[in-house]
């Protein structure tokens, strides 16, 4: 099976078909996915718009399934590290990735009134937030973007402002 970059976002793909992807990109990292993580994988990949980490427990806990934040913590953690999913620091929630097989920066589109995300992986941008913090001699550790706006549906035609 080949790994496309959109067939993994969690608004445009069905989620058995990422979850097969997100297997087998484990296997060959040598990494293992759980049952508990695939379910978590599968809670983030089946939602419309990114879920916080007590929202997964409150789904996890619909199943029937035991354990704490803790738990779901370190699913998530196991999900991030593995670039199954990326952390929205701004809202303190967790969306699919949308390319899992290639380590990547994140820039996201937020719409704050409706919630979706959009993945962006705009090299181009990477580039230039990197070159700017070169030139003021700032080591970047982390590169993540974040855009709130609205999208075009909750726009309903407005034209969105530029400025």
């Amino acid at each position: 099976m080949t790994l496309s970059p959109d067939s993994c976002h969690p608004l445009s793909s069905d989620p058995r078909q990422a979850l097969e992807q997100a297997e087998i990109l484990c296997q060959r990292r040598g990494a293992r996915l759980t049952e508990l993580r695939r379910r978590v994988l599968e809670i983030i990949w089946s939602n419309p718009t990114p879920l916080s980490a007590y929202a997964i427990l409150d789904l996890l806990r619909d199943d029937g399934r035991q354990g704490g934040p803790p738990t779901v913590y370190r699913a998530l953690d196991f999900l991030l590290g593995q670039g199954l999913i990326h952390r929205l620091a701004s809202l303190n929630v967790f969306t699919g990735c949308r390319q899992p097989d290639s380590r990547h920066n994140g820039q996201f589109l937020i719409c704050r009134d409706c919630g979706q995300v959009d993945e962006l992986s705009n090299p181009a941008v990477e580039e230039l937030l990197r070159a700017e913090a070169t030139a003021r001699q700032f080591e970047v550790l982390a590169q993540m973007v974040e855009v709130l706006g609205r999208c075009p549906d909750c726009r309903g035609g407005e034209t969105p402002y530029a400025g």
